[in-house]
């Protein structure tokens, strides 16, 4: 999951990019038993990530996520639970995770959202398709994170949905689904 954050806040397309790098990363380091926790993800040098994915400054990201993360608990579930559910974005830049270099308001309500907190990811995607379905009905769009956050809260109140599941269905309306049911990696999906 940490890997999977980092690599997201790179902007790149989710599912042919950073999907099969975090297949790659895990068949590797996770499924071999090199890295069984946090810490060992914290300890893995640049060199060995560099093989799967060479940018370095979201190599950084991850390592320092699972450093910070590894302060809740050695279990990555029980670590992310347990941040997420204290973490607040509107005070991010004084929260261990949120005041990490590189890591911005989208991947730190990613995370979150990961740690099972019912919150909005403010991600291009999500903005261009909630935008766009604003102005079809008639009302303003919300371009700025934290307006477009508040749109989403709204929303949510109204239709009952979670803020959650309004991020998740934006992507299905997109057109991730076909990218999503074109994956071979049913498996990967499932734990995320």
């Amino acid at each position: 999951m940490v890997v999977d954050a980092a690599l997201t806040s790179s902007g790149l397309n989710y599912f042919t990019a950073v999907v099969p790098k975090v297949k790659n990363f895990s068949d590797k380091f996770v499924k071999t038993g090199r890295i069984r926790s946090l810490q060992d993800l914290a300890a893995l040098p640049q060199e060995e990530f560099a093989e799967i994915w060479k940018n370095e400054r979201q190599w950084l990201v991850a390592r320092e996520i699972a450093r910070r993360l590894s302060i809740f608990s050695s279990d990555e579930r029980e670590a992310l639970r347990r941040w997420a559910r204290g973490a607040n974005p509107k005070r991010m830049r004084e929260d261990p995770i949120g005041s990490i270099k590189g890591v911005g308001l989208v991947t730190f309500q990613y995370l979150r959202a990961m740690g099972g907190v019912d919150v909005v990811v403010p991600d291009r995607v999500v903005k261009k398709v909630i935008n766009r379905l604003l102005v079809e009905a008639g009302f303003s769009p919300a371009w700025r994170d934290w307006d477009f956050i508040r749109a989403v809260e709204e929303l949510a109140e109204l239709t009952g949905l979670r803020r959650i599941e309004i991020c998740w269905l934006t992507w299905l309306l997109s057109g991730e689904s076909e990218r999503m049911r074109s994956i071979m990696w049913d498996g990967l999906l499932a734990q995320l």
